[in-house]
């Protein structure tokens, strides 16, 4: 009989290589704009290069669905961290600007893949009475990861300039490779615990069957994605709105998120004891107070106080989207589901700031944070409306 699966037997093949891989990231999150100015790009061109990591992460959603189906997880790991390591070698040599937002877009096309092989594993190998802690913890060593990367990049950019952050990923990414390479194959747990026969079905063939779910559930993943990503915006400009200095929003942004990182367990075991809605209705209406609360502040001490409420309802929501889609995902077309359902999500990512930009343009940004606010409280209902009240075994 094989031994039982626990967060502390997976932690080396899962989270080690899952906190590498956020430490690159984290590392070069700051610096795309700064490249793509240096390479002659007008400020709203470059906020399309970084944009262009959220695009390629849609992209890649259902595609790394079907590729973690045929080939594995391990494997499409392995591949995407070669892509992954093409793209940043990429960024240190393209001669303009184009060729650098190509690459970031490859930095996200990778970076779908590895995201959505890890929450695959964890979904079928974990027991259902851990799954929520399993993916909690999965999104907040993510978290830790973005958080110590800038720092890092900080150090070695004193050093090789901008192209020091880039390198950090480079590393961070082999290291991740070289991880995977040497732990035992995660696959074989999930062999041993499980005795089904491998049936293959076609993407279209899982989206159809499973439509119900992705347009209900998944547009309120979509409406959180929306909101997640407007608090990662909306805080700096508001910083700068009020006349903070960059550095004093760098601090209100980092205490933000440390708050953050500090609840992905706790959320998780919420949701494994009480059921998903006790974290995720909670999670979207603290955030989206947050948002109708920020125009209120004029100083730095109330635009901190608002940015800890961020933090709050951000780090209560770690893993929820995660561990939703596992618990609707089937067993056979297991991860093509979750490719369709990461793709709600992220188009929301995606899509956030676009609309916050758009309500700006045509009021101003008060009213824009107002919007987002209110997206995070329509994400609330939704979610109350959709989630079951307790996760079942999807057979």
């Amino acid at each position: 009989m094989a031994d039982p699966v626990s967060l502390w037997t997976i932690a080396p093949s899962v989270y080690l290589p899952a906190l590498l891989y956020g430490i690159g990231q984290g590392a070069i999150a700051p610096v795309v704009a700064l490249s793509a100015r240096d390479l002659g790009a007008s400020i709203a061109v470059a906020g399309l290069v970084v944009a262009a990591a959220g695009v390629g992460q849609v992209i890649g959603d259902i595609p790394a669905g079907t590729l973690t189906t045929r080939i594995g997880e391990r494997r499409a790991m392995l591949l995407a961290t070669v892509l992954v390591s093409i793209a940043l070698a990429a960024c240190l040599v393209v001669p303009n600007v184009w060729g650098l937002a190509v690459a970031i877009g490859a930095t996200g096309l990778a970076g779908s893949v590895w995201g959505l092989a890890r929450q695959a594993y964890l979904s079928e190998a974990v027991p259902l009475e851990l799954r929520a802690r399993a993916l909690s913890t999965l999104g907040g060593v993510q978290r830790i990861g973005s958080f110590i990367g800038p720092f890092l990049g900080a150090f070695v950019m004193r050093f090789l300039g901008t192209d020091g952050a880039y390198w950090v990923h480079l590393v961070a990414a082999a290291l991740a490779c070289v991880v995977l390479l040497s732990l035992p194959d995660i696959e074989s747990v999930r062999r041993n615990r499980l005795a089904r026969p491998v049936v293959v079905q076609s993407t279209r063939a899982v989206i159809r069957e499973h439509l119900p779910v992705l347009r209900t559930l998944g547009v309120g993943a979509l409406l959180v994605g929306a909101v997640r990503a407007s608090r990662q915006v909306v805080v700096p400009l508001w910083a700068e709105h009020i006349g903070l200095d960059p550095q004093t929003t760098s601090l209100i942004f980092g205490v933000s998120g440390a708050v953050d990182m500090l609840l992905f367990y706790p959320a998780g075991s919420v949701m494994d004891r009480f059921g998903r809605k006790w974290v995720a209705v909670p999670s979207m209406t603290v955030l989206g107070l947050a948002h109708l609360l920020l125009p209120f502040t004029h100083s730095a001490g109330t635009l901190t106080a608002v940015a800890l409420v961020m933090g709050v309802g951000n780090g209560l929501g770690a893993g929820v989207i995660m561990t939703l889609g596992a618990d609707a995902s089937p067993p056979v077309g297991r991860a093509q589901f979750l490719g369709a359902f990461r793709l709600f999500a992220d188009s929301g990512s995606a899509a956030g700031p676009f609309l916050l930009s758009a309500v700006t343009a045509i009021s101003a940004l008060a009213p824009a944070i107002v919007v987002m606010g209110l997206t995070g409280w329509a994400a609330a209902l939704a979610m109350k409306r959709w989630i079951p009240p307790r996760p079942q075994p999807v057979e």
